[in-house]
């Protein structure tokens, strides 16, 4: 069989990360940082930009990396399981045992996401989400953590109304509690409601906010819910991209090294408890979104539309 284990970034992806945070990473060094969800797509970006940086930079920093695997990661990734200055923690998130040292920085990204309910329901969902937070705070707050950044979610928002083109982290709307499939959006609401808590009345603790989008590059996953995951693997494999729906609704992809551009500057720079959108503002449909894929990767290939279009 070949060999399936995904390489290191590309070079020029890390010193397009290093160029735009350089001015940021002075604060990391000699220091520690917690990471949840460090072993998923966004946990990837993060930690092979903090080891490039750390080398480049001559930081002397340690990051603890939260996984419930270890060995599967090290499958995944062997270059970042044998970093010297990244230590892997097996643990859940709504249970894991707290490292001795103090960590100065915690990132919070370990969730799983809105697909996950159809695999083991929707309660469960919620209280994964709400659970692996209040432990992340309870981390941060026992372990001289001055700053922590939750990646939350978009979905915060609820249902976006079709005269809304971009929303703005000042929308009013919200996922509605007595939908079952609102769990995710509502779940992402209270951990940012547990981070206003946990920092608040003079605990030294800077929580910051990330309502993420939709991204795509390397170490997204190819049989996920993502559709352009899902766009790539059918042209990869040849065979016909196929839309479940009517292919008009819209989506907007951030490269992800653009994300950790983000994610860190958010961490070191962004003001404690308000919220920030990360993602692309250029919009495209999933009808497009389809055909560019397959323009990029193989041209000519058949795209399935199944659902008719719903004005």
């Amino acid at each position: 069989m070949p060999d399936l284990t995904p390489p290191p970034l590309p070079i020029a992806d890390l010193d397009h990360i290093l160029l735009h945070t350089r001015t940021l990473w002075e604060e990391m060094r000699g220091e520690r940082i917690f990471i949840t969800g460090g072993t998923g797509f966004f946990g990837c970006w993060l930690l092979e930009s903090f080891r490039h940086a750390n080398r480049e930079l001559g930081l002397g920093a340690k990051a603890t990396v939260l996984t419930r695997d270890a060995k599967a990661f090290a499958r995944k990734a062997p270059h970042l399981a044998e970093e010297p200055a990244i230590a892997l923690v097996e643990g859940d998130v709504r249970s894991f045992e707290f490292p001795q040292e103090d960590h100065a920085f915690v990132i919070h990204a370990a969730t799983d996401s809105g697909s996950k309910q159809t695999e083991s329901g929707p309660l469960d969902l919620a209280l994964t989400i709400a659970d692996g937070t209040r432990r992340a705070l309870e981390f941060a707050r026992s372990h001289g953590t001055r700053k922590l950044l939750l990646t939350s979610s978009g979905a915060v928002y609820g249902r976006q109304p079709s005269e809304v083109v971009h929303l703005p982290e000042t929308f009013g709307g919200a996922p509605d509690p007595l939908l079952a499939a609102s769990g995710y959006g509502e779940s992402k609401r209270f951990a940012e409601q547990l981070c206003a808590a946990a920092s608040s009345r003079g605990t030294g603790l800077e929580c910051k906010v990330a309502r993420c989008f939709a991204f795509v590059g390397p170490h997204l996953p190819l049989d996920a819910h993502f559709a352009i995951g899902n766009f790539i693997r059918d042209a990869m494999e040849g065979r016909p991209i196929r839309i479940g729906g009517d292919g008009t609704p819209c989506r907007s992809y951030l490269y992800a090294a653009d994300l950790a551009i983000w994610l860190w500057t958010m961490l070191f720079r962004a003001p404690a408890l308000r919220a920030f959108n990360v993602g692309s503002e250029e919009s495209i449909s999933i009808a497009d979104l389809a055909r560019a894929t397959a323009e990029a990767l193989r041209p000519g290939l058949e795209i399935a539309v199944a659902g008719k279009p719903d004005a």
